[in-house]
């Protein structure tokens, strides 16, 4: 296994066929002795071993190098896990990730981004939040209606799930979005601390049982039988009312419950002891219970650890960890972990598609992983301590506890001596591209031609050639200007700005407009950079307010790429105003981020802004048409409804 090959030692078998093997022997020392005292001290432990027994008896399947086979599932059956081993990966990149601040994606991107995670082998797609916006509704009826259904040879489908509130409104949308999908599922939630229920929802315990009763109940009758609860801020809620809450929507139908660590709250043995508790309390039930943990204390992967360690099988993560606030639990981190340290606990994931949906979702939301990002970071497999790479050229497994191949991240053991500049041919740039995890981006004619243009530009000017970094910001770049089913509204042809101590800041700029047609405008600023905004809203006719600016050098040196992200929203009162609906029930003007990159610092700040505007306008014009079909149906429905005249 690339991912631990010394582990292997450790795990092989005894030699008597008749004795535990030693890494179940190992194991079961460490859940009977390795538990803290906070988990000891709880009563009914006693089926807990015995669930823990059952789980080391039944892990059969091993690959040639011991570890555990990352590609079989049981057959999904809501409720239940046929191998008490088996650990669902439920992703919500595209609900929860996506409420993260300037994270606006389009349709097109989200199905694109659920055709990834499909293609990774997760096994639940939370596509959205449907009551949101008809955008987002219908953004989720697309993938149930297309990702939803595209079956693999092994029999593998994502269940697609939408989020709704505990109210008939928010449910019925959700499952108008989803139903069309092979597995569909409704996420339905409501808070049970006593802060919530005191000042945002204004109701007493008695009347959130109710709520939370009503709401999986009219889930189940209109005909979903996947059903997932979640009692919102479970972490800081009375265990005692989350089992009588708990208790309750099971009895109504719910197939899965889902605690969440809404704030970030809760250490690893909280966390465990709580999913402990319950998991123990309803062990007779028909219930999956699964793991929800925000980021703010940086314990998001540890807490879903704690979790699934303690009985929880599903698992609620993001891509790049994204969402609220300090954001969720990331898929690559949890994925990994079970993966090298699951001892008996496992998944389906496909560890080699993580880089390639990392680097999409990246490109995508506008939002950078941070360099030291575990897994997906840029310094992940780097090296630069003498003593490290001393030993890495000795033996990699003396820094590396995994290869970037197991991540999907490829390196070039033999280089060749490929310099990628001015004179670098179309084989050698998408080669490279594939090596660094954008296999995606070279296989498709449409974006890498764009792609290669854009390299040939900026390689005319960059001396030395271009170096990772340079090529991966050049794909965030043009990732926005050629997204699948986005119109390129405006594209920029030249600019030219004049500045100085002594000088009024002027800019001119060519830009291509829809029709196609060049147009020019020249404005002046408190800067260049000012000047040529001032100059894109004057072409465009929008009217924006640039919430922030983020300028930095790719690499080092005086002929650096600068890489540029903005993040704009429609002005108050004007045509292109829009706000979206968050889970939490408070309404938020709707974001738009761009990306440039350019070896000159204007030019990569106005394809930046220029970027984000054409997200806005195609966004809005993709609304306006929908809007107008639906008028249109409406019109048609109420022509034939209507009684002849004279009737």
């Amino acid at each position: 296994s690339p991912f631990a090959s010394t582990r292997a030692k450790a795990m092989a078998p005894c030699c008597c066929r008749s004795c535990v093997p030693r890494r179940g022997m190992f194991f079961l020392l460490f859940a009977l002795l390795g538990v803290s005292s906070a988990w000891v001290a709880l009563p009914s432990t006693r089926p807990l071993l015995r669930r823990r027994w059952a789980l080391l008896s039944s892990v059969t399947t091993t690959t040639e190098g011991g570890g555990l086979s990352p590609t079989s599932r049981p057959e999904y059956v809501p409720g239940k896990i046929s191998d008490p081993g088996y650990v669902r990966i439920f992703d919500t990149t595209l609900r929860d990730g996506e409420q993260s601040p300037g994270a606006t994606l389009t349709s097109s991107e989200k199905l694109e981004i659920a055709r990834a995670l499909s293609k990774a082998g997760v096994d639940i797609i939370e596509a959205g939040f449907p009551v949101a916006s008809p955008d987002d509704f219908e953004a989720v009826r697309r993938i149930a209606r297309t990702v939803g259904n595209e079956v693999r040879e092994d029999g593998y489908v994502p269940v697609i799930c939408g989020l709704s509130r505990a109210n008939t409104k928010d449910i019925q949308r959700a499952w108008d979005a989803v139903k069309l999908a092979r597995y569909p599922r409704i996420h339905t939630f409501i808070a049970t601390s006593e802060v919530h229920m005191k000042s945002k929802l204004r109701k007493t315990p008695d009347e959130v049982v109710d709520t939370a009763v009503k709401a999986v109940t009219f889930a189940r009758d209109l005909g979903c039988d996947d059903v997932e609860f979640s009692p919102e801020d479970a972490g800081r809620s009375d265990p005692e009312f989350l089992e009588r809450v708990i208790a309750a929507v099971a009895d109504a139908g719910a197939t899965t419950i889902n605690i969440p660590d809404t704030t970030g709250w809760n250490m690893p043995w909280e966390f465990g002891s709580l999913l402990e508790r319950l998991v123990t309390k309803f062990q007779d039930r028909d219930l999956v219970f699964s793991t929800h943990c925000q980021n703010d204390l940086g314990l998001a992967t540890a807490n879903s650890l704690a979790g699934a360690r303690m009985g929880a099988r599903q698992i609620e993560c993001t891509i790049n960890g994204i969402g609220e606030r300090a954001g969720n639990a990331a898929l690559e981190e949890v994925v990994c972990a079970l993966k090298l340290k699951g001892d008996g606990l496992r998944t389906a994931v496909d560890s080699t598609t993580i880089t390639p949906t990392s680097r999409l979702v990246a490109q995508y939301t506008g939002m950078a992983v941070q360099p030291h990002k575990a897994i997906v970071g840029a310094n992940a497999f780097r090296h630069e301590s003498g003593i490290h790479q001393d030993g890495m050229i000795k033996n990699k497994e003396t820094y590396e506890i995994m290869t970037p191949e197991s991540v999907g991240l490829g390196r070039v053991d033999g280089d060749v001596g490929i310099v990628l500049g001015k004179h670098s041919g179309r084989n050698a740039v998408a080669t490279r591209l594939r090596e660094l995890g954008y296999a995606d981006v070279a296989d498709d004619a449409e974006r890498f031609a764009a792609v290669f243009t854009r390299f040939k530009e900026v390689a005319e000017k960059k001396k030395g050639g271009l170096e990772d970094d340079d090529l991966e910001a050049l794909v965030a770049d043009e990732v926005f200007f050629v997204a699948k089913d986005q119109d390129v509204l405006w594209d920029l042809v030249g600019v030219q700005v004049t500045t100085g101590s002594n000088a009024v800041p002027t800019a001119t700029l060519t830009m291509a407009g829809p029709d196609g047609l060049r147009r020019v405008a020249a404005n002046t600023g408190t800067g260049p950079v000012d000047a040529v905004y001032k100059a894109i809203d004057a072409l465009t006719g929008v009217a924006v307010d640039l919430e922030s600016y983020d300028l930095e050098a790719v690499t080092a040196g005086i002929d650096a790429l600068a890489t540029t992200r903005v993040v704009v929203t429609p002005k108050p009162g004007s045509q292109l105003e829009s706000s979206s609906l968050h889970a939490s029930g408070a309404v938020a003007p709707k974001r738009f981020s761009g990306s440039g990159a350019d070896t000159d610092v204007v030019v990569s700040s106005a394809r930046a802004y220029l970027a984000a505007i054409n997200k806005l306008l195609s966004w809005n014009k993709t609304r306006k048409q929908r809007d107008l079909e639906n008028n249109n149906n409406n019109n048609n429905y109420n022509a034939k409804s209507s009684p002849p005249a004279g009737a």
